[in-house]
């Protein structure tokens, strides 16, 4: 049942429909590659039974001829969703065994759609991380390894379990969030796609909050198409958010394919950083030829203030998890540790159900905010955020439709490398795509070749507001150009 698992999600769809596989068979496929490849550490919880009984559900819906777009499509999802009778932790001491009574809202809609749940991927505590190491369920393992050498690489993060997943062939495709770039860094890293789309195309009810303003779901997928029909189902209004679009969604799947020629494709000079590897500058330059040679038109364009996105977003979002990690305090759910009165019980709990990461940033967001600070620093932040979205506003505004950038200053690197001293240095893997968070812009990462140690490296496309059609239709040139990446498997 090998060659279950190396099929795109649109492939899998167009067989099922055909009723040549089932969708027991093709769950059944999965949980077997997922057992055999538990070493990765991709996923913190397996649900096999509930996968069966979901595909058993699907395989009657296509039977009487009445399935969902994601009719028995195996799928993975990351530990920050809420998944009804299904642990979710957000990958922290402090969630223990808390079990949702509710499905997040992007959830729902994959279930409605006919999706199976496999399980849930393990991502960075609360989402905070650019490797997935600082999960309490202990870091992942990339599926990749660099030629010749048996070094654990990172997949990126925070979303590093639903990447790996992808990558190692454990789902069809998998659910991610993105507040900083944690969707399209691991995509890079692992040789998958992946989109943040459009501040407010997915609803954030039922997903734990990192920080409010920034967050943004999306899915991790094998290619560019699979992501285009993952996206239609997770994307539309909801009631239950104030901060969600009330937009019909596209059909995302017909921009793939379709001619981009005319299209003014931005060229960032800023993007070009002092001592980037020339293996990232190449890349970048190969990946204008492949868009030029479509029929694009290139256009040098400047984002002024871009120097200043990283430093204001670790100030912006830290502020923001501040707030929203101080509902975790003991008393309604999760982790309780026991102290002389209340005060010392928050104390305790806190102190020992949150890991190191997030102690730092809910450390750093609750000075930004103080009295005699807020001025200094966030408040002089959100103008940073507001001058960095009009750079991206004049861009758009001189015909321009989508930029193309780097989405990592490097590839993969090796577990412990990175951080331990100095989290800044971890802090600056963020560097390309902290704007498309700050702007609130959608941002699609595709494969686009392999560095000199055969680890793959990816390029990002930043569309206009609500237009990730465009970012499918130019992503799909790149993708067809560079070829689909994949792992040899040594686990």
């Amino acid at each position: 049942m090998t060659e279950l698992t190396e099929l795109t999600l649109a492939e899998a769809r167009d067989r099922l429909r055909a009723k040549d596989i089932s969708a027991v068979e093709l769950a059944q496929a999965h949980g077997a590659a997922m057992e055999k490849a538990r070493a990765l550490n991709a996923y913190v919880l397996e649900t096999p039974e509930r996968a069966i009984e979901m595909a058993k559900t699907s395989d009657a819906r296509i039977a009487k001829g009445e399935a969902g777009p994601l009719e028995g499509i195996p799928l993975a999802v990351k530990d920050l969703f809420a998944t009804k009778g299904v642990r979710t932790t957000a990958c922290s001491h402090i969630l223990d065994n808390f079990v949702p009574t509710y499905e997040s809202t992007v959830t729902s809609q994959l279930w409605r759609d006919g999706a199976v749940l496999l399980g849930k991927t393990n991502n960075d505590e609360f989402a905070m991380g650019s490797s997935n190491e600082t999960s309490f369920f202990g870091p992942v393992i990339s599926p990749w390894r660099r030629d010749g050498a048996n070094t654990e690489l990172v997949p990126g993060g925070s979303s590093g379990g639903s990447a790996a997943a992808v990558a190692a062939q454990l789902c069809l495709g998998a659910t991610g969030t993105d507040t900083g770039g944690s969707i399209r860094q691991p995509a890079a890293f692992t040789g998958t796609v992946g989109i943040k789309p459009t501040y407010g195309r997915c609803s954030r009810w039922g997903i734990v909050a990192f920080a409010s303003s920034l967050d943004q779901a999306g899915p991790f997928t094998k290619t560019v198409r699979d992501a285009a029909i993952m996206l239609r189902s997770m994307a539309g209004p909801d009631a239950k958010d104030t901060t969600c679009a009330d937009l019909p969604v596209p059909d995302y799947e017909a921009a793939v394919g379709k001619s981009v020629k005319g299209l003014r494709i931005g060229i960032p000079k800023e993007y070009r950083l002092d001592g980037m590897p020339a293996e990232i500058e190449k890349i970048w330059q190969q990946g204008c030829e492949w868009l030029k040679s479509a029929g694009a038109e290139l256009v040098d364009v400047s984002l002024p203030h871009t120097k200043y996105a990283l430093p204001a977003y670790y100030i912006v979002a830290p502020a923001e998890a501040s707030s929203n990690l101080a509902r975790y305090d003991g008393v309604r759910y999760g982790l309780r540790a026991p102290g002389r009165d209340i005060t010392e019980m928050y104390e305790n709990t806190r102190s020992e159900g949150f890991g190191a990461e997030v102690r730092r940033r809910v450390m750093i967001g609750t000075y930004v905010l103080s009295a005699g600070y807020y001025d200094a620093y966030y408040l002089r932040a959100q103008k940073v955020r507001t001058l960095i979205k009009r750079d991206f506003e004049a861009c758009f505004e001189q015909g321009v439709h989508a930029m193309l950038t780097p989405a990592t200053p490097s590839a993969a690197f090796g577990i412990g490398e990175k951080g331990g001293a100095d989290p800044v240095e971890m802090y600056l893997n963020d560097v390309f795509t902290v704007t498309v968070n700050m702007a609130g812009l959608p941002g699609l990462a595709v494969p686009a070749g392999r560095d000199g140690q055969g680890l793959p490296l990816g390029l990002q496309l930043i569309g206009r507001p609500f237009d990730e059609e465009t970012l499918f239709s130019l992503g799909a040139v790149v993708e067809r150009e560079a070829g689909r990446f994949t792992p040899k498997v040594w686990w």
